[in-house]
């Protein structure tokens, strides 16, 4: 991968295998900005910016936020070229226009760009290595620090406004202080399984991803945590998962299994079908 270019065609062509994202469009101009990949996350219905970096001397906040605006600017052209290229109707009022984002995906990132990283921000890297034998890896950039996770982003323009961020602390504040005890337990064997794996608050999940695939998700309720889990064939032998209905399936082709957590002593199980989720993604 000598140019950038190469780096966008691998990507472009790998989009659903890499990130569960549909391609849209290449080279992508509003007002004589060319976006290099435009892609929509059927999962949640927003679009995504994706920029291929060969250096390091960009400013991932300035550039980020621009791309954003960009966008929510001109949502109209964004959805002709959408239906245009996919063949499809969508409609504005389809996209969840608040969780746009931005992936940068290049070989390397500077600290400063990495401690620009916020979990709250729409923006995402991805640095990405070329072996010998033809094997390339993508490997996610976390956040340097998490401690003001549940800070307000600052973000400028119509994205300050459009782009709807959530903390953990939003989804607490639904539920009873002894099942906010049982999600902690739950939160920390999750990011124990894998020092990469992402945990983000969205508009009407929790979810833990690893390598951009969710391996499970939850939703909070005032007595009990929906935790969603994809699984091809889930290994369940006390028949605790029941299959989510077809609406929370979304374009993942994995079955969606749910499991409903209400104490700490379910949560050993539990693990062992998260478990499942991630060694299915480990390959």
């Amino acid at each position: 991968m000598d140019l950038e270019k190469d780096l966008q065609r691998l990507v472009e062509n790998n989009l659903q295998t890499l990130f569960e994202l549909e391609f849209v469009s290449s080279e992508f101009n509003i007002e004589n900005f060319w976006l290099d990949s435009i892609a929509f996350d059927p999962t949640n219905r927003s679009f995504v910016v994706i920029e291929y970096k060969k250096v390091e001397n960009f400013s991932l906040m300035d550039q980020g936020q621009t791309y954003l605006n960009l966008l929510l600017d001109h949502k109209a052209e964004v959805i002709l070229e959408y239906n245009e290229k996919l063949k499809k109707q969508l409609k504005r009022a389809d996209v969840n226009w608040g969780l746009t984002r931005v992936i940068f995906i290049g070989p390397r990132f500077n600290t400063y760009q990495k401690r620009a990283l916020h979990p709250n921000l729409p923006f995402e890297l991805w640095e990405v290595s070329n072996y010998e034998g033809e094997i390339i890896s993508f490997y996610p950039v976390l956040p340097i620090s998490t401690k003001t996770q549940n800070a307000k982003p600052a973000l400028i323009g119509k994205a300050a406004t459009e782009i709807k961020t959530f903390s953990i602390d939003d989804y607490k504040k639904k539920t009873t202080e002894e099942l906010n005890g049982v999600f902690e337990n739950l939160r920390s064997k999750i990011l124990e399984l894998d020092p990469t794996i992402k945990e983000k608050a969205t508009s009407w999940y929790v979810g833990y991803s690893y390598h951009g695939y969710l391996i499970a998700y939850l939703k909070f309720y005032k007595e009990r945590l929906a935790v969603h889990i994809p699984i091809e064939k889930p290994v369940d032998p006390k028949g605790q998962l029941v299959r989510a209905p077809k609406s929370w399936q979304g374009w993942s082709k994995t079955p969606l299994w749910r499991f409903q957590l209400t104490t700490h002593s379910q949560i050993p199980y539990l693990i062992t079908l998260i478990e499942q989720s991630y060694r299915m993604r480990e390959h």
